[in-house]
């Protein structure tokens, strides 16, 4: 319970504390925030007033929360970010003993604990690389099915380690941002050659994103058990896809301009502490993994309800997916062991996606290729309305979120609405 009245069912409740990044309309600097119900907690004013002055370790290092990203705080550390976490929620609880640092400071409370629909959000870290895996085997199969058939629709690899490809970091936005249309390549059917088009086939993904916060030295592998280490936090992600763009381009190297369109992504980074509560068996792998692989803690994927609404232009509102993050075949961990086996170092700040996440049962699939099977049926929508890929003026809403006990952790939205294509070479 806090002293701060706090809506019941929402996502940032005083069990969560997520971080962000904010400014206003009376101080345009980004600067570091909590949010907690329907406010936030500005943490370069909070600090500057005196609010850590309780917590001698944490006010060593205070400077941290007048950065214009969060990457110099994620860099000191799980055991840091956990001392914060748990200060904060010291301070807005009921019975909080340390009423002197917000609950009777209303001078504090006045220039520090705002109004979220009054602050604007930014990109919370300066992303340095950003890597996409393919971790959602339903979804794997599910689009192998599609351009394979199902006796060939998972790759020989697949099972065997956790495939990625590295993307695009200056495109990676925050909810809200528009995501225009693209143009790009595309091979039509019966041509042989290609046209440069508007992308008819734009679609969604539905993954997680996580931050690093530890780096590893360049030419040293992290070790898979001590890899918890390294994740900051998580966030909600779709990773904007043009598929007739794909088709055509991805072979031999894999996809490039039809996947860096945009990444969009919630603005509140959900600390790892605070989904412990959440990790629990992912799917089944059968193989015998390689030593570097293999985890001695066991059920270490997180479990995240996860649903997506789509708007379209005529304001009509349908959720088109409901699924879970457990819908992965390798954890957390096991990415970046793969990812640091060679020895390629991740700084804090680095983004990695989960991949596409989907279930295994109509409603459950985390991209309209999936749905449309490859845009040949389409989805029904309300009013009459219906989908094969999605149209200009289109809004996707993604929200994440899990109970403990009485609380719910969340994640809030990601959101991003599509925009017609510009005209070219005019």
């Amino acid at each position: 319970m806090s002293w701060l009245s706090i809506p019941s069912g929402s996502h940032f409740s005083i069990a969560n504390i997520p971080f962000g990044i904010i400014s206003t309309s009376s101080d345009a600097t980004p600067r570091p925030a909590i949010a907690i119900g329907d406010h936030v907690l500005d943490l370069s004013s909070f600090s500057s007033g005196g609010g850590f002055s309780s917590e001698s370790e944490i006010q060593k290092h205070v400077d941290v929360f007048s950065q214009p990203s969060l990457n110099a705080f994620a860099a000191l550390g799980r055991p840091f970010h956990r001392s914060v976490r748990s200060y904060l929620q010291t301070v807005f609880a009921k019975d909080t003993k340390y009423p002197e640092a917000l609950k009777d400071n209303q001078k504090l409370q006045d220039a520090a604990l705002l109004k979220r629909s009054d602050v604007k959000n930014h990109v919370p870290l300066a992303i340095g690389d950003y890597t996409d895996f393919y971790a959602g085997k339903n979804h794997a199969y599910n689009v192998g099915c599609l351009f394979r058939g199902p006796d060939n629709a998972l790759q020989p690899n697949y099972t065997h380690l956790p495939v990625a490809y590295h993307g695009r970091a200056s495109s990676v936005v925050t909810s809200g941002t528009p995501i225009r249309r693209p143009w790009g390549q595309i091979l039509r059917p019966g041509n042989k050659n290609p046209d440069l088009a508007p992308c008819e086939k734009l679609d969604l993904e539905l993954e997680m994103g996580m931050f690093i916060c530890r780096e590893n030295t360049l030419g040293n592998p992290v070790p898979v058990d001590e890899a918890e280490q390294h994740i900051f936090g998580y966030v909600l992600m779709n990773d904007w896809s043009a598929r007739d763009i794909q088709a055509w381009e991805y072979v031999p190297l894999g996809p490039f301009t039809s996947k860096n369109v945009g990444t969009s992504i919630s603005p509140w980074v959900v600390l790892a502490d605070a989904l412990e509560g959440a990790k629990g068996p992912g799917i089944k792998n059968d193989n015998e993994l390689l030593p570097y692989l293999k985890q001695k803690t066991q059920d270490n994927v997180l479990g995240i309800d996860l649903e997506v609404d789509l708007i379209t232009a005529a304001g009509n509102k349908n959720t088109i997916s409901r699924t879970n993050s457990k819908n992965l075949l390798w954890s957390w961990p096991q990415m970046i062991a793969h990812h640091t086996i060679t020895g390629c170092n991740l700084r804090p700040g680095d983004l990695l996606g989960s991949g596409t996440i989907s279930g295994t049962e109509s409603g459950t699939e985390g991209s309209i290729l999936e749905q449309t099977k490859g845009g040949k049926v389409p989805v029904q929508l309300s009013a009459g309305e219906e989908r094969k890929f999605l149209q200009d003026g289109d809004t996707l809403v993604i929200r994440g979120s899990f109970a403990s006990g009485d609380s719910i952790i969340g994640f809030g939205e990601v959101s991003g609405k599509i925009l017609e294509a510009l005209p070219l070479f005019k």
